[in-house]
């Protein structure tokens, strides 16, 4: 088996919130590596669970995760999968359709660190978000270390890639969704309407959205900064507009 390049094709996942997830998500697993640790809490949990699924476990030294992970913090646990793939947009549609919803698409345009990107995947999870669309070239993938960084929400949160994002966005919008830009300016962030079906546009930390993408948007919207810097990280404007978009929706009303 590759243990290097295997970050590359998306095949090993790391740490354990990410591997528990991944085995709760009940995809096709292929050996649960496990250094010597304390085998009790979370570490007990995922080697039960692999047990139960039938996914062979291999005791393995510290040295050898390491290796395997390339020196990344993977708490002792690595799980193989078999190539994950990407999920088709019409199934993530089908699935707004089947719930009576609205859409709540994330679009992260040249991410291109797969940290941001991972961090970006958590917070749509967690905000009800139906999945997440990335350009093919540009664009950091379904990575070990996007798994890592997301704690696991890249297993349940269905991942779209797309070769053209201006070509995804044209049809899209033909559709009936609206696009709004994650940018420095704009209209406020909690004076838009995100009732609709709503895809939030997010850019990269050093160049934001592309200026193509911005001009394809429906509307812009801004965060406001009042320090001296004249940026956020994007999976936290990311997730502060993301939480606006959940809270519309929940109708929770601000006293």
């Amino acid at each position: 088996m590759k243990e290097r390049g295997e970050e590359k094709d998306g095949q090993l996942i790391f740490g354990r919130n990410a591997v528990l997830e991944a085995l709760k998500a009940g995809g096709p697993a292929d050996k649960l590596y496990v250094a010597p640790v304390e085998q009790k809490g979370s570490i007990g949990k995922i080697i039960a669970l692999a047990k139960q699924s039938g996914v062979p476990i291999k005791d393995v030294t510290t040295a050898k995760l390491d290796a395997m992970t390339g020196n990344q913090a993977h708490q002792g646990v690595a799980l193989t999968v078999a190539a994950v793939p990407y999920a088709k947009m019409e199934e993530v549609w089908q699935t707004v359709q089947q719930k009576n919803e609205k859409l709540f698409l994330i679009v992260a345009d040249e991410i291109e660190d797969p940290h941001n990107l991972g961090a970006l995947i958590r917070t749509a999870e967690c905000c009800g978000a139906h999945g997440i669309v990335v350009p093919k070239r540009r664009s950091a993938g379904l990575s070990p270390t996007v798994f890592k960084t997301s704690a696991g929400a890249a297993s349940h949160l269905p991942v779209v890639r797309v070769p053209n994002l201006s070509a995804f966005m044209e049809e899209w919008k033909a559709r009936g969704v609206w696009f709004y830009c994650a940018d420095m300016e704009g209209q406020t962030w909690c004076q838009t309407d995100f009732s609709g079906h709503v895809a939030l546009v997010v850019g990269s930390e050093g160049n934001g959205v592309g200026r193509l993408i911005r001009e394809k948007c429906d509307f812009t919207v801004a965060l406001p900064m009042l320090g001296k810097i004249n940026s956020l990280n994007a999976s936290v404007a990311g997730g502060v507009l993301m939480y606006e978009i959940a809270r519309q929706r929940l109708s929770i009303q601000a006293r």
